[in-house]
């Protein structure tokens, strides 16, 4: 019995204008190929049901298979369902089932996203696709003995944990982002760029996608930060509502400016603001370049 996904040879049949047909144990497939067949000749590929009910056998093999794991790109994505992708074959895409992506919708991956998969059949002869998971990482990525800190390095999310999120870089070492380390939880699938800051235990580079905190915050609000710094209880009387031409002759910068250097500190945590003025937050006091 044929089954989709499987790798079989073939006997041309029959032709037509816009196809050949070949025959395996009775079964007649389209032959989805460039070239054109003689009758009886032979061809091999891959076995699959198409969009239209049709079974194909697709001599240029997907990226992914039964037996092996390759890259496809997100199509679409059904969330009574989950995420369709597309490995390769003509008129069908695989469908990532929802029962192995995360309960949040938001940590599912994205159309675009390029994910590393295998395929399975079931029952009713569906094509489905599968994440790789971390053991199939572990045995084919890279740890690490050493590391060197602050190295900007890129990748892509295998998998998020409420710990933090597992990602493989572009040179396939292993990474871990702890959940401390980035502003928003990435999705699975999303492409990381980051900085090295350790090595975890069990040999992942421990990767931050937070900024450098001297490159957080623009020329403005560095300012803001030094007058604070050196003012008596870290604290000015100055806020967001105070008077412009007080805030342009203290600061030498534009209402709007300051207004817009107060909101990048309040959003780092760097202070607090109300009607008496500005103040330096704990994590602002330790703040330097």
């Amino acid at each position: 019995m044929l089954n989709p996904g499987m790798i079989v040879s073939a006997k041309i049949i029959d032709h037509n204008e816009q196809a050949d047909f070949a025959q395996v144990d009775g079964q007649t497939l389209q032959v989805i190929s460039e070239e054109k067949y003689a009758t009886d000749q032979e061809v091999t590929g891959m076995v699959y049901e198409n969009q239209q009910g049709q079974w194909c056998l697709q001599v240029k093999l997907p990226a992914a298979g039964l037996e092996s794991y390759g890259l496809g790109e997100v199509v679409q994505i059904r969330r009574d369902l989950g995420v369709f992708i597309n490995i390769g074959l003509e008129d069908k895409d695989a469908v990532i089932s929802l029962d192995e992506l995360p309960l949040m919708h938001s940590l599912w991956p994205q159309v675009g996203d390029q994910l590393l998969v295998n395929l399975s059949y079931d029952h009713k002869q569906r094509l489905w696709a599968h994440l790789a998971n971390d053991d199939y990482y572990k045995e084919h990525g890279r740890f690490s003995r050493e590391y060197t800190r602050n190295e900007t390095v890129s990748g892509r999310v295998y998998m998020t944990k409420k710990v933090g999120s597992f990602a493989q870089l572009d040179d396939y070492r292993l990474a871990f982002i702890h959940y401390t380390e980035r502003q928003d939880e990435p999705h699975i699938g999303q492409a990381i760029s980051g900085r090295v800051i350790g090595l975890t235990q069990d040999g992942r580079l421990s990767v931050s996608l937070k900024p450098l905190a001297y490159v957080e915050i623009a020329d403005d609000a560095k300012m803001i930060m030094a007058v604070l710094q050196r003012a008596p209880e870290y604290h000015i009387a100055y806020q967001d509502k105070s008077d412009p031409s007080e805030i342009k002759d203290y600061f030498g910068i534009s209402k709007g400016a300051f207004k817009r250097a107060l909101g990048s500190l309040l959003k780092l945590g760097y202070i607090t603001t109300d009607l008496s003025g500005t103040t330096l937050t704990a994590k602002g006091q330790e703040y330097h370049e």
